[in-house]
């Protein structure tokens, strides 16, 4: 599709997108057992990947692998935008009891949050949080911050829309940087990064106090970029990477299940004929945040 970055077609051959891919089982294999036809599923996207239930062994940090709808491998890994996917047994997380399709599509990205929030486990409770960048993943961040126990929340982004969801998720302050506004006083205990630009990483540091904790969710640029990083020293900041996720998947749909405000990052829906069109509305962060596309299943 012409309006598609051209970002995302690199490397050999076109490129099926599609990592956030929840749906029904259609078909099992011979060997497949405790599953049925017509189970609503999350899948876990990556291979290989954890079983479900397993405990975190690094596995998402090994060399090597695929994700869905992943440019990186030679062929690329097609992603879950088609009628029919097939995937492996162990990719599969059943859906609990009353947890819909649409809601069940945040999953994944939940799960990103939670890995990059888990990162700075032992000291989010009681804390003085902050994350800079309101997108999809950031919101999510910010809701983490608040089930984990943070004493308070303050998030900052340029559109006024973003941070009228973080508001109605939960987040106790909002800041409109390009209106000017920020806290009196920054020194926030854990501060998260969301953004995946340098200047909002700058942001991060700077709001950080000494001995605090900052974690990098947002995916950075490679190119090479110019930021002060001495507060890193002078204060002794802790820096945590956060590299997709691993076991989390489990406990996201479990969260998405108890939690029903987390589906307010989910601002349009798309049919996959629309594709095109869902594509650039996730691009105006004014207008989206989580935009999802709806694949009908092709007939038996």
């Amino acid at each position: 599709m012409a309006a598609w970055p051209q970002r995302l077609l690199r490397g050999e051959g076109p490129l099926v997108l599609g990592h956030e891919v929840v749906g029904r089982v259609r078909e099992l294999g011979e060997s497949v057992t405790g599953w049925n036809i017509g189970d609503a599923v999350a899948i876990h996207p990556a291979t290989p990947c954890p079983e479900p239930g397993a405990k975190p062994t690094g596995i998402h940090l090994v060399q090597g692998g695929n994700y869905l709808g992943g440019a990186s491998t030679t062929p690329h890994t097609q992603g879950g935008l088609v009628e029919v996917l097939h995937v492996h047994a162990w990719q599969l997380r059943r859906l609990p009891e009353g947890l819909d399709l649409r809601t069940a599509a945040l999953a994944e990205p939940l799960a990103i949050a939670l890995h990059g929030i888990d990162r700075a486990a032992g000291r989010i409770e009681g804390a003085r949080c902050f994350v800079s960048g309101a997108g999809p993943i950031g919101l999510l961040a910010a809701a983490v911050l608040k089930l984990r126990g943070a004493a308070s929340v303050a998030i900052t982004d340029l559109q006024p829309r973003a941070l009228e969801v973080a508001r109605a998720m939960g987040v106790d302050q909002t800041f409109n940087i390009l209106q000017g506004e920020g806290p009196e006083s920054f020194g926030f205990d854990v501060s998260v990064e969301a953004e995946g630009a340098a200047a909002s990483l700058q942001t991060v540091l700077d709001a950080t106090r000494r001995g605090g904790t900052v974690v990098q969710l947002g995916i950075l640029p490679r190119d090479a970029v110019s930021i002060s990083l001495s507060e890193l020293d002078l204060r002794e900041l802790t820096v945590f990477g956060s590299r997709r996720f691993e076991t989390e998947l489990d406990e996201a749909v479990e969260l998405l299940a108890e939690h029903s405000f987390l589906a307010l990052d989910i601002s349009h829906d798309y049919p996959l004929a629309e594709a095109e069109a869902a594509f650039a509305m996730a691009l105006d962060s004014a207008t989206s945040s989580k935009v999802l596309i709806k694949v009908a299943p092709v007939e038996a």
